[in-house]
């Protein structure tokens, strides 16, 4: 679908389309239809990524924590959206030994008590062992300095998503 006719559609059909390009995330695009039409894909990626930086820093965090646990309970019971179970198992973690299984849960955990919010990076430009590191060492980081990579690897996982539903024939990484 060309941004075209993602312009011309009726709200409920746009928000359909679009609603989990930010993870269950629906009213970010719900509050971006109205500033169609957009007159290409950069600006329709633009608007999304204005809508989440003009969000104050609660409504940020409110953000990451929609993302399940990378190789969590999610993942494990089927119950991860569509696009998180291709990302994940594209990362390879829905195939962790069963050490690699515990260190995950381990650093999930220990990285959401530390701030408040699941660990978020963009599964498909990565693999199993880049995010058991990046895990790790992000872990060390601070709370704010933290909320902003996560956001940024939320805005990876929205483009990456919005090419597969716009430009279906654009590559699968940045």
């Amino acid at each position: 679908m060309d941004v075209a006719a993602l312009n011309a559609l009726p709200f409920e059909d746009f928000v359909n389309i679009l609603g989990n390009v930010v993870e269950k995330c629906p009213l970010i695009t719900a509050a971006i239809w109205s500033e169609r039409p957009f007159v290409n894909f950069t600006a329709l990626e633009t608007a999304i990524s204005d809508f989440i930086d003009a969000l104050p820093e609660s409504g940020k965090e409110g953000i990451l924590r929609c993302h399940p646990d990378l190789a969590g309970r999610d993942l494990q019971s089927g119950t991860l959206t569509r696009e998180s179970r291709e990302e994940q198992a594209g990362a390879g973690m829905s195939a962790l030994s069963s050490a690699e299984a515990s260190r995950m849960s381990r650093l999930n955990e220990e990285y959401k008590q530390r701030f408040g919010f699941p660990f978020v990076i963009c599964a498909r430009m990565t693999d199993k062992a880049n995010i058991l590191r990046q895990l790790s060492e992000r872990c060390l980081n601070e709370r704010a300095t933290e909320r902003a990579r996560g956001i940024e690897e939320v805005k990876k996982i929205c483009s990456l998503r919005l090419r597969a539903l716009v430009l279906p024939d654009a590559p699968n990484k940045l």
